[in-house]
């Protein structure tokens, strides 16, 4: 490749989102061996292995053009991380984590009020010398109903995702990153009960 077609692609890669540079539609739901299949491709012509007779400017591009393509198939190939990219480029994504763990969703209050009050308990009961085997029982079973909300919020991304990509439909995405948004404070529950397990 020439200078000229490489400094115009690696342009082309700084206004192009991940979707349109692998030539991907904006889908939540991808093909996999097509997806690796396009990577391993455009990996092959932008390697900076390719390039190392080029000019300091072709391997400056060589490179830049596969560090972004490095960023999107890491983006694009987790499914989760594929639909907040996607939020992020519709203009919806959340508003970051310290707002999102601010404000417990909704549809989580009960699960929360009551894992806390299970937390409080635990850690009173350890404090007092109870055996390991009484107080991670406890979390045990409390990480029981946050595991299968978990589960049901994986259901729910995944049929929002394929409803997203034969709609298109805005109020899809906004579900999307409700979701999103629930997903994310469950996912610290979890990891509250794991840090109390481990401790």
């Amino acid at each position: 490749m020439r200078l000229r077609e490489l400094l115009r692609s690696v342009t082309t890669a700084r206004t192009a989102d991940f979707f349109s540079f692998l030539g991907l539609a904006r889908k939540l739901n991808l093909d996999m061996a097509d997806f690796e299949q396009r990577y391993r491709a455009l990996s092959r012509q932008f390697h900076p292995d390719y390039f190392y007779n080029a000019t300091p400017a072709e391997r400056r591009a060589s490179l830049e053009k596969s560090s972004y393509l490095n960023d999107a198939y890491r983006t694009l190939r987790n499914p989760i991380s594929r639909v907040e990219y996607l939020l992020k480029l519709e203009g919806m994504a959340p508003q970051g984590p310290e707002q999102a763990s601010k404000q417990v969703p909704a549809g989580l209050l009960e699960e929360v009020f009551a894992l806390n009050e299970e937390l409080d308990e635990v850690r009173e009961q350890r404090a007092s010398g109870a055996p390991a085997d009484a107080w991670k029982g406890r979390l045990e079973r409390a990480r029981q109903p946050i595991e299968a909300k978990r589960a049901e919020h994986e259901a729910q991304l995944q049929e929002l995702s394929a409803r997203w990509d034969t709609t298109g439909d805005r109020a899809v995405l906004e579900s999307l990153r409700d979701r999103i948004l629930e997903r994310n404070y469950i996912t610290n529950l979890l990891a509250g009960i794991e840090r109390e397990l481990n401790s």
